[in-house]
Order: structure tokens, then C-alpha cells, then sequence
């Protein structure tokens, strides 16, 4: 439990600068860039070029204010469980930087905002379909599935899957099965990559109250599911060559990363057959890796045309 004295001092005036930092904090920046990492590829996939740019940038800032806004609406729900655990304790409404009311109003501003500005500079169809995502994050995932159920990052993280239908429309106006196929890949990939973390972090869960998976099962439970995910998403990520029509490249590319992101799967499965220690099942290799997996991935599905 924090002091009275360092409440005081997270609640005290802070300078312009602080305010502005505060407040881009709420828009949790650093799962931004994940999801732009998603949507931009896919736009020179669908190209088979080099997209214009203006509709790159278009989309670019469009997707960062549709996300900044659901990072600021879930930031405002969860302010109660945040303040119990470590790893978001730090965020501006539990250090009370930003008034509740205040990161609510920026939270809807930047939605509309946002809708406004893709469906003028992009189209209709891409910004409906992140007004979509913005609406199940927030409702579907923060206010409904989150603190009910430990499936709750199987489906809810279907938020996170939209910018790979978002950077196709983009350029195309339409849907088609490949942004699809990238959309499951994202899908399949989200509880390796989320269970992983919150297996560092389940004591928090716990303490939060949040039923997420690892903080319910044991380990190895949890790693087996993470084994089962990886190979659904490896698999589904090898469905894009003949959907999309790609050239050699990206099939090579998605069996080497399939393979490296297997072998840590089963390693972590390895190391938590006999054992609860974090130490020792050492879950953030495979948080990091997935990152980096699914960066390449999309970076393949982006070079191909170019290579091919």
C-alpha cells in the first residue's frame, strides 16, 4: 500500500511537459507501435508495391489515435486494478497525474477524432472496422470478458487483430482472405505472446483479482495451451501463400520463424514440467520472442512481392 506522502506527490502540479508525458502515457505508446507494425506491411502486401504515402501516413496516424483512444478508455476502467499491481502501478490515473474525468473525455475525443479523420483521408470502410476494434477492446475485452473469464486474451485480444483488415482496406477499399489469414495469425498468436508475460506477473493477477489464465493453473498448463496456440498460429501463417499468391519468400520465411518460435514453446513447456519457479521457466524468452516473430512475419508478408 502506498503513503499518504508519495500519493501527495504523484498528485502535485507538474510542468507542461509532465502533463503532455502523462497523458501520452495513457495512450500506452508502446503497444501502439505493435499494432502499426501489423498495419503498415500489409498495406505493401496488398499494393504489391510501395503504397502512396500520403495514404501510409493517412493511416499511420489515424490507427494511432483509434488505439491511443482504446488504451485510454481501458486505462479508466482498469484504474482500480492497476494500483495492485506492479506492473501497471506506475501508469498516469494510479499516480493520480491525470484526472479520471480528464482521461475519459481524451479517451472519447481521440475516438472520434480518429474516426472522423480515416473516414475522410483513408475510407469508410477502414475506419469503421477501427471504430469496431476500438468498441471490442474497450466493451468486449476491458468491461465484459477481462474480469470474468480466463479465456479473456483469446478473444478479447481479437482487438488487436484488426489493423492487419485495417492496412488492407486502406489501400483496397475491400476485404479479401488475406488480411483474413494475417488476422487469425494475430489471433492465434496474442495467448502465447500475453500468457508468457502474465505468467511473470501472475501474482499481480492474482492480487488484482483478474482471472488470467496463468494465475489460475499451474505452469505447465499454461505451457501446454501456449504449445497448442503456437502451432495453430504457425500453420495459419503458412495459409497466406496460396491465398495471397505469395512468391517463395514469405513460406520460407514463416517456416524458419514458425520453427524458432516451436522450439521456445517447447522449451518453456520443458522447463515448466517440474516447477513453479520463474527463475528457472524463464517466461519473458518467449514474451521478447514474440515480439520479434511477428515483426519479421509481417515484415516477409511485406518484402515478398518486392523479392519475388
Amino acid at each position: 500500500m502506498r503513503t499518504r506522502a508519495e500519493l501527495q506527490k504523484d498528485a502535485a502540479p507538474t510542468s507542461l511537459t509532465d502533463r503532455i508525458g502523462a497523458y501520452v502515457a495513457l495512450t500506452k505508446p508502446r503497444i501502439i507501435e505493435l499494432l502499426l507494425l501489423t498495419t503498415v506491411p500489409v498495406m505493401f502486401l496488398a499494393a504489391r508495391d510501395v503504397p502512396p504515402l500520403a495514404l501510409v501516413l493517412a493511416t499511420v496516424v489515424g490507427g494511432t489515435l483509434s488505439a491511443g483512444s482504446a488504451n485510454v478508455l481501458n486505462c479508466v476502467l482498469d484504474a482500480d486494478i492497476d494500483t495492485k499491481m506492479r506492473r501497471t502501478a506506475r501508469r498516469p490515473l494510479p499516480r493520480h497525474r491525470v484526472p479520471p474525468r480528464n482521461a475519459l473525455i481524451f479517451g472519447l475525443v481521440l475516438g472520434v477524432i480518429s474516426t472522423v479523420f480515416l473516414w475522410i483521408l483513408v475510407n469508410p470502410l477502414s475506419a469503421g472496422l477501427a471504430l469496431a476494434a476500438n468498441v471490442f477492446y474497450v466493451v468486449g475485452y476491458t468491461m465484459l470478458l477481462k474480469r470474468r473469464t480466463s479465456q479473456n486474451i483469446v478473444w478479447g485480444g481479437a482487438a488487436g487483430c484488426f489493423p492487419a483488415l485495417i492496412g488492407w482496406t486502406a489501400v483496397t477499399n475491400e476485404l479479401a482472405w488475406a488480411p483474413v489469414v494475417l488476422f487469425l495469425v494475430v489471433f492465434f498468436w496474442t495467448p502465447p505472446h500475453f500468457w508468457a508475460l502474465a505468467m511473470r506477473y501472475r501474482e499481480d493477477y492474482a492480487a488484482a483479482g483478474v482471472p488470467m489464465l496463468p494465475s489460475l493453473v499451474s505452469s505447465r498448463e499454461v505451457a501446454d495451451q501456449i504449445v497448442t496456440y503456437s502451432w495453430a498460429m504457425a500453420a495459419t501463417s503458412l495459409a497466406l501463400w496460396p491465398v495471397a499468391g505469395t512468391g517463395s519468400f514469405y513460406p520460407s520465411a514463416a517456416i524458419i520463424l514458425g520453427v524458432v518460435f516451436l522450439v521456445e514453446a517447447y522449451d518453456l513447456r520443458s522447463r515448466a514440467r517440474d516447477t513453479e519457479e520463474l527463475s528457472v521457466i524463464k517466461p519473458m524468452r518467449l514474451f521478447h520472442l514474440s515480439n520479434a516473430y511477428l515483426a519479421l512475419l509481417f515484415v516477409a508478408a511485406a518484402a515478398d512481392p518486392f523479392i519475388g
